[in-house]
């Protein structure tokens, strides 16, 4: 069994392009898993709505801006913002680019698929080890502690009661693969887009490679084409262009 694993694809068609096409050529896989955050934010959400429906076998889970497109929420998030006033600008730039992605996605068709996405999924691995798959955490889809920089024992206690070994999520857009003693392993697959500067503006996805004696994981990155994806952005009359430029161009140009 092989299985990638995606999240954070936030409306980025362009970056989820080149993710596929970087595991088409190592051979593809028998399942895809998106890990929540599918649309919001990016310029073309119905093109990655309507990638993620010719994939052959794809299970997808709820991210939390994928609720906020149900609900009415807003991020609250100000990154690299410094002053109140930019912190304002950002807060209403966000917001409208929700209610513009909500609207696209109604006018298309495909507002119900995003209200039947599931909170969690889970299944058995070849060799018997349970895989539950996530945005946040298993309490709460916008819960911000699976991070890296938090030790061992701190991962533990915050996957307390999980009922799985093998435990997937995103929502930091940060890549972690860390084995927690004999049992327990959590695996964040990092971001396809809206990077954080780690990762230098590449596409980031994980592998899954699993059979009857076990299971191992290999987190890959990808780059693709960031000046077309502002392209997107302008052509598209995005209302969060300018935000989207920032964030990618300050991941590309300041990473490390």
């Amino acid at each position: 069994m092989r299985l990638a694993l995606l999240s954070d694809v936030h409306g980025n068609a362009i970056a989820l392009d080149a993710v596929l096409a970087d595991i088409a050529r190592r051979g593809g896989v028998d399942e895809f898993i998106f890990l929540g955050d599918q649309v919001a934010i990016g310029p073309d959400p119905v093109g990655v709505l309507e990638r993620i429906a010719t994939l052959p076998v794809a299970r997808c889970v709820r991210g939390n801006t994928d609720r906020y497109l149900l609900t009415g929420e807003r991020p609250i998030h100000t990154f690299g913002a410094t002053t109140e006033a930019e912190k304002v600008a950002m807060r209403i730039e966000l917001a409208n680019s929700f209610s513009w992605t909500q609207g696209y996605i109604t006018a298309a068709g495909w507002f119900e698929w995003i209200a039947r996405l599931p909170f969690e999924i889970g299944f058995a691995l070849p060799d018997g080890t349970r895989l539950v798959g996530v945005h946040g955490t298993h309490r709460a889809d916008d819960e911000n502690t699976l991070r890296p920089e938090a030790s061992d024992a701190e991962l533990v206690e915050l996957l307390d009661g999980v009922d799985a070994e093998l435990v997937c999520a995103g929502h930091t857009h940060l890549a972690l693969d860390r084995a927690l003693g004999d049992r327990l392993r959590l695996v964040n697959p990092g971001c396809v887009s809206n990077p954080i500067r780690p990762d230098g503006g590449l596409a980031s996805y994980a592998l899954v490679e699993a059979d009857a004696a076990g299971y191992g994981v290999q987190t890959l990155r990808v780059d693709y084409d960031h000046d077309a994806f502002e392209d997107s952005l302008r052509r598209a009359h995005h209302p969060a262009t300018e935000y989207l430029i920032r964030l990618h161009r300050r991941a590309r140009f300041e990473a490390g």
